[in-house]
């Protein structure tokens, strides 16, 4: 596992790489503190992951994040943020992040999102999500799931909880693999690419909402 960590604050960098390099097969391969610094690393690294600070100053981890993800699409990135009500958040999903992580969670959390975003599995800090979705509460628009069936809409409102597909198959009694092709056939049919893309698009068109009128 080849990581990259990418934040302003030097301390941080430090904290962070100190309790990556304990883990077994894991290497921090660079390190970077502003925008430019964060694409010529990744450019030279091609990390697995990139952790990322959602602000890096003056300037925004999502710019950077975008870059990185459109000259290298099979690095992860995870953005790093201080406050659950970051309306940058939902941008740094569109731009290609994996998710994003609270910078105050649990090591041991941190460390199962790394692993998480390497597996292909949903990346998103729960208590994050849902001030996300309190905050965005557009005008419902029924027309942005008509393709989905209903079994399909109770999965995507489970993806946005932040659910694996193994809890997701518990809540609703199906086995991983029928769970999996769901999934599968929602990014399909919404057009997007992975599970943090379905995360925003149902974030933007107020899934939550559109769920308990439904």
């Amino acid at each position: 596992m080849r990581v990259m960590i990418v934040d302003d604050h030097e301390v941080v960098r430090l904290g962070l790489s100190d309790l990556l390099t304990r883990q077994p097969g894991w290497q921090v391969v660079a390190e970077a503190g502003t925008v430019a610094q964060a694409l010529q690393q990744a450019d030279e690294h091609t990390p697995d992951v990139v952790l990322m600070d959602i602000r890096l100053g003056q300037d925004s981890g999502i710019e950077a994040c975008r870059e990185i993800v459109k000259n290298h699409p099979a690095t992860k990135v995870i953005m790093l943020t201080s406050f659950a009500d970051d309306e940058l958040l939902v941008k740094a999903i569109s731009a290609g992040a994996a998710g994003y992580i609270l910078k105050h969670a649990s090591s041991d959390r941190l460390i199962e999102a790394i692993q998480g975003a390497i597996d292909g599995n949903n990346l998103l800090d729960s208590a994050a999500t849902s001030q996300v979705l309190a905050e965005l509460h557009n005008a419902t628009r029924p027309e942005a799931f008509a393709d989905l069936s209903a079994r399909e809409l109770k999965v995507l409102g489970l993806i946005v909880q932040g659910k694996t597909n193994k809890e997701i198959a518990t809540s609703l009694r199906l086995g991983e693999g029928t769970v999996r092709n769901y999934v599968s056939s929602i990014l399909d049919k919404l057009g997007l690419a992975n599970r943090a893309e379905a995360t925003a698009y149902a974030v933007r068109h107020n899934l939550d909402n559109y769920l308990k009128t439904g």
